[in-house]
């Protein structure tokens, strides 16, 4: 007898971060002190209020299951949240609370996605963005940007990639791995040209609330009303409020989706952990001053890291709008040597940081950015001052 996986997982690229991850955890279990730059979560603690509801939570025996697309007064609290942040306003039954962010895109994907259907994703890219496209027969059509551009899509671009077969679209802004974030003007030129489209526009915001420098994060969906029912929204509390293993995210869709979408997850994870739901209120409905502080701190860390790329020869980054990423192009350090041989990739240049310096940083083809490293500034600056004295020392010894 000869058991088979299902064919839709030959075309999913296995993750070289796992393999990145589990070298870091080798090497920490070795007594090396690693300096994690990959790791895409905030290293805070979520606001104080936070834990204390979800205890409060806990002794009221809040240990049930939930309605599937969340408790009614997360929800609502959602929408109060995207009007005062966003600047629309939706209702709860729009509103499906999900087991994080990256499972309301999946969610996304098995409700909409099907095989014939195209679905245009801007690189540098999420990974998870393509992979879902094609773990549903799908195909991703990846439209490549550049740091001349800003890591942005053009509006002409954007043209040129749709088709009849086009099913969505897919923004991320601020953008994981590049931290580039599109202002009003780039987004309304988009929208002008999916105003032409028969298509859905999926605008991921989990990062919107961590920008820099006075730059101001506009949501399509305020944009773009006249689009409302073919948009969807995804947000979640993991990175604005420190709460990345809670797994709490949403999307906010129009109310035949949101219907399909109640469907799709009560067949699968049913209600998210009704715990966490209640620290996911806490966050949204409380003080938003650590939201603030925790900004500011990013900023920091983001200017210190700029800086000390800065310091390297052969490695140079743009600095990023938001997010908690420097996109640093390390082409410049191809030909190191190495473990007896030659640096010829970005995912040699990242297993060289993490055997020779002992820092973690994750390569650019993933992201469908060859010659780059996506590096975390989640940590501190002391943390980044470190690992980057680790770095010019283990590239001085390999020229």
């Amino acid at each position: 007898m000869t058991l088979k996986l299902a064919q839709r997982l030959d075309a999913v690229v296995p993750s070289v971060t796992l393999a990145m991850n589990a070298r870091a955890a080798d090497l920490r279990a070795k007594g090396v002190d690693v300096f994690a730059f990959g790791v895409g979560e905030p290293d805070f603690e979520p606001p104080a209020y936070v834990l204390e509801a979800a205890k409060k939570a806990i002794d009221k025996g809040v240990s049930k299951y939930t309605a599937v697309t969340g408790i009614a007064p997360l929800k609502q609290a959602i929408c109060e949240a995207a009007a005062r942040q966003k600047g629309f306003s939706p209702t709860p039954d729009m509103v499906t609370v999900t087991v994080g962010a990256k499972h309301a895109l999946f969610n996304l994907a098995i409700a909409l996605f099907e095989p014939g259907d195209e679905v245009v994703i801007p690189a540098p890219y999420w990974v998870s963005y393509p992979e879902q496209v094609r773990m549903m027969g799908a195909t991703p059509v990846i439209v490549e940007t550049t740091e001349a551009s800003g890591w942005r899509m053009s509006a002409e671009d954007l043209d040129r990639a749709t088709s009849a077969r086009t099913k969505a679209v897919v923004l991320c802004t601020p953008s994981n791995p590049t931290g580039a974030a599109y202002t009003q003007s780039e987004l309304e030129a988009l929208l002008a040209v999916l105003r032409k489209k028969d298509c859905w526009l999926i605008v991921d915001e989990i990062y919107a609330e961590l920008v820099y420098d006075g730059f101001q994060a506009v949501s399509c969906r305020k944009l773009a009303p006249d689009l409302a029912e073919r948009m969807v929204v995804v947000d979640g509390v993991s990175k604005t409020y420190a709460m990345t293993g809670w797994r709490i995210g949403w999307s906010i869709s129009p109310k035949p989706l949101a219907k399909a979408l109640d469907v799709v997850q009560g067949q699968s994870t049913t209600n998210p952990t009704a715990v966490a739901q209640h620290a996911a209120l806490a966050a949204l409905t409380g003080p938003q001053e650590e939201v603030a502080r925790m900004r500011s701190a990013f900023q920091a860390r983001r200017d210190a890291m700029l800086a000390e790329v800065a310091t390297v020869e052969g490695m140079r980054a743009r600095k990023p709008e938001g997010a908690f990423y420097v996109f640093a192009d390390v082409r410049g350090l191809y030909g190191l040597r190495w473990g007896g041989k030659t640096v010829q990739s970005d995912e040699d240049v990242a297993f060289f940081l993490l055997d020779e310096a002992g820092v973690a940083a994750v390569p650019g083809g993933p992201f469908g950015a060859p010659g780059y490293l996506r590096m975390s500034h989640a940590t501190s600056e002391e943390r980044i001052r470190g690992g980057f004295a680790r770095i010019r020392e283990a590239v001085a010894r390999a020229r």
